[in-house]
């Protein structure tokens, strides 16, 4: 990851919607392009559930003991959706977040949560309003097989996670690049440098 990544970004507002506060691209993003690094306290899993507050959670699951604390930048406002239109990627122990299709100026930016969860705890009611809603967020197991399968072939499953479902077949790996931005498909692919802008 460059220094780029960690700079603050003018590329995102909040603001106060029926969800709370919520983020929105200040600009177009392509589809594979580096969005936002999420931050946070470090906690272990059982610093976590002494901390966390199940009506209110802004933790980040981030390897299987491992979970970030809130903040009060955009990475803590970043809402859920069962359409989303960005994807995290773990690498290296940081969480980035990428476009996963074009995101509009102005267009709310969001990631399924259930892709970053296999904690067997925290789960919340969804109010995302897609078509593709599942009315309820709960770890990443519990989602349906293609939809599994679908956000696996995007890479934007930690392999942590992947491994709480011992019947989930993992794709091969590829790599898409789009716009000299890269987005990785699978852990493997992971691991080999990455563009932001």
């Amino acid at each position: 990851m460059d220094e780029e990544s960690a700079k603050p970004l003018p590329d995102l507002l909040i603001r106060t919607t029926g969800k709370g506060k919520s983020v929105f691209a200040s600009r177009d993003f392509p589809i594979g392009e580096f969005i936002i690094e999420f931050r946070g306290k470090l906690y272990n899993r059982e610093e976590y559930l002494k901390k966390v507050n199940p009506k209110n959670n802004h933790f980040l699951q981030i390897d299987t003991n491992l979970y970030l604390g809130p903040t009060r930048t955009a990475d803590n406002y970043i809402n859920h959706c069962c359409d989303p239109n960005a994807g995290m990627v773990i690498r290296n122990g940081k969480a980035m977040l990428f476009a996963i299709r074009p995101i509009a100026r102005g267009e709310e930016i969001t990631f399924d949560y259930s892709t970053s969860m296999d904690e067997d705890y925290w789960e919340m009611d969804c109010n995302c309003e897609s078509i593709h809603c599942r009315k309820r967020v709960r770890d990443f197991k519990y989602l349906p097989e293609s939809t599994r399968e679908h956000y696996i072939n995007l890479g934007i499953v930690p392999q942590f996670v992947i491994n709480s479902v011992p019947e989930q077949r993992t794709s091969e790996p590829f790599i898409i690049e789009i716009n000299h931005n890269i987005a990785y498909a699978t852990p493997a692919a992971m691991a080999a440098p990455h563009k932001t802008q």
